[in-house]
C-alpha cells in the first residue's frame, strides 16, 4: 500500500495526454531573523531557503507540481495547498493531525499536488498547517493558468493582503487560551501588509524608498506599486493570507469586476468594494484610465469590527498605489461611504453545476464560551474539537471493515457514504464573523438566513431547490446569527478538515472531520495510488500511533485515553442554589406576611404563617415560574 511519491508524480503525468512536465520546487523551511515588512519591528518569522516571505507559485494546469519540503524548525511542520482537492490521495493535504502527523525536524516530505488531473485553475495559496506557523510567516501565493483563460484581459498581478504580528505565534496562542481571557479576545495584529507578485516573482520597492534590510528585496504598503499602461485591462488576483483580519477592498479611480473566487471562473461582476475574509480569493478586472496625470491609491483597510478593541499604534487603513508616472502626484479619495459584503450567492460559475438532492443534512452551529477549567474555547454542537491520537486518515487506512464506524473516530467527525450528497448547515451562533473552509472540496452555497433562530421567511428563507447553477467556493464567511447551507458531493474519498479559518479559532476547537468514502479510499490505495511510506514513518519519529481507531486502539469503541473537553461550565440551579434561594425567599415572604398581619391585627402563630409560606412556594413550583429560575424536567 505505501508507494514512494516520485512513482506516484510520474502515473499521475502518464494519465494527463496534455502533460507539459512535473514542476519541482525545493522548500527548506527556516527561521529568518530580523524580519519587518511594516517598518516598525524586527522579528523572527517562517520563511523558505533563508528568505521571507516565501516564493509565490505560478504553474501551468497540464503540470503536476512536487514540492520537496525539508523543516528545518525545531517543531514538526507541514504544507497545506489551500483549495486543491488531492483527490483520494488525502495524505498530501498538509492538515497536521488530520492527513499527516508532520514532518520531524530534520526530516523531508514531498507533497505531490496533482493539479495536471484535478480540473482545477485559479487563484490559491499555500501554507502551513501546523501549531499556528502560518501565522509567523509560512504562507505564500498560488496561482493556476490553463491553457486558455475564460476572460480576456492583458496583464495580470497577484494581490497579497495579511495580518502582521511583531509577537511570535506561541506566546500570543498561550495569552489567548488562558484563564486571564476569560472573554476570549483574540490577539489583534500589529499592521496591516499588502504587497504583489507577478509572473512567480515579488514586485520590488519604489524607488527612493528604504526598507527593511531583510525584506528589501520586496515593496510592502507604501513602499509598493503597481504600474498601469494606460488602456491595458488587468486581473488583479487578490488573496487573504491572514491568520485573524478581513479587509476592505478598493481602487481609487477605477471600476472592479469580479470574474473569479476561490478557483472558481464566474460571469462578470460590478462592484466597487471587495470584502475578502481570512483564506479568500477574488480575481477582478480593472481597466486602466487613459490618462497619466495622476497616479491613484489602491485600499485596504481592517475589518475592525472584528477586533475587541484597537491599540493606539494600530493603523487599520493601507495604501499602495497604482503608479502611471513616477513623477505624478498621488490622488486618494479617503474612505467611502459605506463598507458592505459581497454577496457571493448572486456569483453565477461560468461552467454550469446543477444542484443536486441532498441526502443527509449536518447542521454545526458555532459557539463560544467559558469553560470548566476558566479558558474561552470554540464549539461546533456545543463540543470543542481536540486532535486525535492517531490522524484519522490513518485510522481509515488500518480498520478495515470498521472504517465506516463513525464512534471510531470520536465525536467530532462524521462519516459519509462515497457520493452521498449532504448539506453543511452552519448556524453562527458567535457575536462575531466567521470564515469557514472545507479541505479537499468546493461547496455549493445554496442558501443563506440573516437570523436562523427567526421563523420570519424573509430573514430565515427556506432552501430554494433545483437551482440551476449556485455559487462554489471554498471559503465561506457567516456573519453573526446568520447562517450559510452549503451543498456538497462526497465524491472524494478521504479525511478533509472543516473548519474556521481564523487561527486562534481553529486552535480553540472550530473544526470537525469529515471522513469520506473509507473503504473507497482504502481499495484505491490498495491498487491505484497508496500513501508514501514517509506518512508512517514520519508519524514513529514523533512517537505518534498509525494504527487503531482515535486514540489508537483496534476496537472501535474504545476511546480510552483520547483527548476531550474542556468543557462547558454549568451555571444552571444546583439542588444547594435552590434551596439556599427557597431559604432567602421564604424568609422574606415570611416576614412581608407578619408585618401585613399584625398592621391589620392579625394573631397568626408562627406555624400557620410558614404553613402559608409553604402552600404559596409548592404553587409557584407546579406552575414553573418561581422566579423563572427552576426549569422543567424536561428542560
Amino acid at each position: 500500500m505505501w508507494t514512494s511519491p516520485l512513482p506516484l508524480v510520474l502515473a499521475l503525468a502518464a494519465a494527463s495526454p496534455a502533460l507539459a512536465g512535473v514542476k519541482e520546487v525545493w522548500w527548506n523551511i527556516t527561521y529568518v531573523q530580523n524580519v519587518n515588512p511594516d517598518g516598525l519591528f524586527d522579528r523572527r518569522a517562517i520563511g523558505v531557503n533563508g528568505t521571507w516571505p516565501p516564493p509565490p507559485i505560478e504553474i501551468s494546469t497540464n503540470d503536476s507540481l512536487l514540492v520537496h519540503a525539508t523543516n528545518s524548525l525545531t517543531s514538526p511542520t507541514s504544507l497545506h495547498h489551500h483549495g486543491m482537492f488531492f483527490n483520494s490521495t488525502p495524505w498530501y493535504d498538509g492538515a497536521v493531525g488530520v492527513t499527516e502527523c508532520g514532518i520531524p525536524p530534520g526530516a523531508t516530505y514531498d507533497y505531490v499536488v496533482p493539479i495536471n488531473s484535478s480540473g482545477q485553475w485559479g487563484t490559491y495559496w499555500v501554507h502551513a498547517h501546523a501549531s499556528g506557523q502560518y501565522v509567523d510567516g509560512l504562507r505564500a501565493p498560488v496561482v493556476i493558468h490553463p491553457p486558455k483563460e475564460v476572460h480576456q484581459y492583458d496583464e495580470e498581478f497577484t494581490i497579497v493582503l495579511s495580518d502582521w504580528y511583531h509577537a511570535e505565534h506561541a506566546p500570543l496562542l498561550k495569552k489567548f487560551i488562558s484563564i486571564s481571557n476569560p472573554g476570549g479576545a483574540e490577539p489583534v495584529p500589529d499592521s496591516a501588509l499588502i504587497y504583489f507578485s507577478q509572473n512567480g516573482t515579488y514586485l520590488p520597492p519604489i524607488s527612493g524608498s528604504s526598507p527593511a534590510p531583510v525584506t528589501s528585496a520586496v515593496g510592502f504598503n507604501e513602499n509598493a506599486t503597481l504600474p498601469f499602461q494606460p488602456g491595458k485591462t488587468y486581473r488583479l488576483r487578490i488573496v487573504n493570507t491572514s491568520a485573524f483580519s478581513a479587509f476592505f477592498f478598493y481602487i481609487d479611480g477605477h471600476d472592479m469586476r469580479i470574474i473569479e473566487a476561490d478557483g472558481t471562473d464566474v460571469e462578470e461582476y460590478p462592484i466597487d468594494l471587495l470584502t475578502i475574509t481570512v483564506a479568500q480569493r477574488y480575481s477582478v478586472l480593472v481597466t486602466a484610465r487613459n490618462d497619466t496625470s495622476a497616479n491613484w491609491a489602491i485600499h485596504a483597510n481592517f475589518d475592525t469590527d472584528m477586533f475587541d478593541k484597537i491599540p493606539d499604534g494600530l493603523q487599520p487603513n493601507i495604501t499602495s498605489f497604482i503608479t502611471y508616472a513616477p513623477d505624478a502626484p498621488n490622488t486618494d479619495l479617503g474612505f467611502i461611504d459605506a463598507y458592505h459584503d459581497v454577496p457571493d450567492l448572486d456569483l453565477v460559475p461560468v461552467v454550469v453545476e446543477a444542484m443536486p438532492t441532498a441526502q443527509r443534512t449536518v447542521e454545526l452551529e458555532v459557539l463560544f464560551d467559558t469553560m470548566q477549567d476558566g479558558t474561552n474555547r470554540a464549539m461546533f454542537n456545543q463540543i470543542t474539537y481536540n486532535t486525535p491520537i492517531v490522524p484519522p486518515v490513518l485510522s481509515a487506512l488500518t480498520l478495515g471493515e470498521n472504517s465506516t464506524a463513525q464512534v471510531a473516530y470520536g465525536d467530532t467527525s462524521f462519516v459519509l457514504d462515497h457520493l452521498q450528497v449532504f448539506d453543511i448547515v452552519l448556524k453562527n451562533g458567535d457575536a462575531g464573523k466567521h470564515p469557514f473552509h472545507l479541505h479537499g472540496h468546493k461547496m455549493q452555497l445554496v442558501g443563506r438566513s440573516q437570523d436562523y433562530t427567526s421563523d420570519d421567511p424573509t430573514l430565515n428563507p427556506p432552501i430554494v431547490e433545483g437551482q440551476l447553477n449556485p455559487m462554489r467556493r471554498d471559503t465561506v464567511q457567516v456573519p453573526s446569527m446568520n447562517s450559510v447551507t452549503l451543498r456538497v458531493v462526497a465524491d472524494n474519498p478521504g479525511t478533509w478538515l472543516f473548519h474556521c479559518h481564523i487561527e486562534w479559532h481553529l486552535q480553540a476547537g472550530l473544526a470537525v472531520t469529515f471522513i469520506e468514502a473509507p473503504i473507497e479510499l482504502n481499495d484505491r490505495a490498495q491498487h491505484v495510488l497508496g500513501p508514501p511510506a514517509e506518512l508512517v514513518n514520519q508519524c514513529a519519529a514523533l512517537g505518534i500511533p498509525t494504527s487503531g481507531n482515535a486514540a489508537g486502539h483496534a476496537s472501535i469503541t474504545d476511546l480510552s485515553g483520547l483527548p476531550v473537553g474542556p468543557f462547558q461550565q454549568n451555571n444552571g440551579w444546583h439542588a444547594k442554589g435552590i434551596w439556599a434561594m427557597f431559604g432567602c425567599v421564604l424568609t422574606a415572604t415570611l416576614g412581608m406576611i407578619s408585618v401585613v398581619w399584625y398592621a391589620l391585627g392579625g394573631e397568626l402563630t408562627e406555624e400557620e404563617m410558614e404553613h402559608e409560606a409553604r402552600e404559596s412556594h409548592a404553587k409557584k413550583l407546579k406552575r414553573g415560574k418561581f422566579f423563572g429560575l427552576i426549569k422543567k424536567k424536561e428542560d
